[in-house]
């Protein structure tokens, strides 16, 4: 069982003879709180409005440490911009990002999982990790014109 978050950048810190403080532990229960994909900029927008004590370089240098500790993926989209994902250890999952407004859907299927060991199989390979990203519109921003007023359209789901 995974240790808790701040138990396991606890750790991780004593371990690499840094010190644990209230500005890194401030910044991880930010982070896990948010449930979302942030880049650094995006954690300290949601920082600054409560401890203004905190400055940019100090939440990018604790989202790094972050990654170290194992607690955080670094994701880099087709935008370019850099964003951290809370590793909670859960299942592995893929990505559907949205072209238009950047929103970011996280899902499994067993189904790509069972195809990608197929072909891994098939050709002698060993898989260490892997990564699907799907661009596109989400539903919502289908049902908008390119003016991001609404078009009328109804959108049908395919389901999982």
């Amino acid at each position: 069982m995974k240790k808790k978050a701040p138990e396991q950048l606890s750790s991780y810190l004593s371990g690499q003879g840094l010190k644990s403080t209230r500005q890194r532990d401030r910044i991880l229960d930010v982070f896990v709180s948010a449930g979302r994909h942030l880049s650094a900029e995006e954690l300290y927008l949601l920082i600054k409005n409560t401890d203004r004590g905190i400055g940019y370089a100090t939440v990018y240098r604790t989202l790094k440490l972050l990654t170290l500790a194992g607690l955080a993926y670094e994701r880099r989209f087709e935008d370019g911009v850099t964003r951290f994902e809370y590793n909670a250890e859960e299942r592995h999952h893929d990505h559907l990002i949205c072209t238009r407004c950047g929103r970011i859907i996280e899902f499994e299927n067993e189904q790509i999982e069972a195809l990608q060991r197929g072909v891994a199989k098939k050709n002698k390979f060993q898989v260490h990790n892997h990564k699907l990203e799907l661009y596109g519109h989400c539903a919502e921003c289908q049902i908008k014109g390119p003016d991001g007023k609404a078009t009328g359209r109804t959108i049908l789901s395919a389901g999982r």
